[in-house]
């Protein structure tokens, strides 16, 4: 099958793209700078060039294909720059389903978010829901929507890697790690090769049509047993930690954090301590995917990564 894939040089896309080869798929990459080396480059892949969010710059390049898995996403805004959740999350979407109906593509893959909700707290959220919206009323014969938790793995030089970030910029520089909160909200990450595992399956199984899939790891954890997950990996050992009040990290979130000057954003601070959790039973049921469990084994790669 010849597949078009949008964000194939992200977190996620890497690993799609070496699975998607795997399973003997032709694709094709829509990316914004045509000059920037794919994470695999073989015969069988090849790029176009293309703004999501300026339809008129990629018109055409559907033309042959038969699928499109599409993955691109942000976690924080640049509004100066004309990036928010609404740009990149609900037009992005329209314009490449756009596109995928005048190229009479009629199988579409799509990555959303674990909650995505009309009534989201955060603007991240319902931009995610306004996009699955899209993407159920567009008429696709075939259609597949994914909300993964928190996906951790190796980030291969992607920048977003959940974990990693958390190693390099708070388990590593802090001999006492602060929490924001009690620590007691809880997190379910899934493994990225289970993710792209499941997305190339889902070009060809019949039983994921129509079907809008929570992907989750096999437990939740809290956010504390997290860091300590990621403490055992990087020192073999837990790290104590300092609870902070909400009200006070609110603020300071809501003020510093929204013009960059610390690492969290109000959004990803509201989404955090509202916790990420589902029931991924059906995912498991439906994909040839194994369990995979978060462990200071199944992320060693934080040793060199962060």
């Amino acid at each position: 099958m010849k597949v078009y894939l949008t964000g194939a040089t992200g977190f996620v896309g890497r690993y799609l793209l070496q699975a998607l080869r795997a399973a003997d798929h032709q694709v094709r990459c829509l990316v914004r700078r045509p000059d920037q080396n794919l994470p695999l480059e073989d015969p069988g892949i090849e790029k176009v060039a293309g703004d999501l969010l300026q339809p008129e710059t990629f018109a055409g390049t559907l033309d042959g294909c038969e699928a499109v898995v599409h993955l691109v996403g942000i976690i924080a805004e640049k509004p100066r720059q004309g990036v928010t959740f609404d740009a990149v999350h609900r037009r992005g979407t329209l314009h490449i389903v756009e596109a995928a109906r005048q190229a009479g593509i009629e199988r579409f893959i799509h990555m959303s978010a674990n909650g995505a909700r009309p009534d989201g707290t955060t603007a991240y959220q319902t931009s995610k829901w306004a996009a699955e919206e899209i993407v159920r009323q567009a008429g696709f014969t075939h259609w597949t929507i994914f909300r993964p938790s928190i996906i951790f793995g190796d980030p291969r030089g992607a920048p977003l890697e959940f974990v990693s970030q958390l190693a390099r910029r708070l388990v590593r520089p802090f001999p006492i790690l602060p929490v924001f909160g009690n620590g007691q909200y809880r997190l379910q990450p899934v493994a990225v090769e289970v993710v792209a595992a499941a997305f190339a399956q889902a070009l060809t199984k019949a039983e994921a049509h129509g079907q809008t899939y929570c992907v989750a790891g096999p437990t939740p954890l809290t956010y504390d047993e997290i860091l300590d997950v990621i403490a055992r990996a990087l020192y073999g050992r837990t790290k104590p930690k300092l609870h902070l009040p909400l009200a006070p990290v609110r603020l300071l979130v809501g003020t510093l954090g929204r013009i960059g000057l610390l690492p969290v954003t109000p959004e990803q601070l509201a989404m955090l301590i509202e916790g990420n959790t589902c029931d991924p039973s059906a995912f498991y049921r439906d994909f040839d995917v194994p369990e995979v469990a978060f462990t200071p084994e199944t992320i060693a790669y934080v040793r060199r990564s962060s």
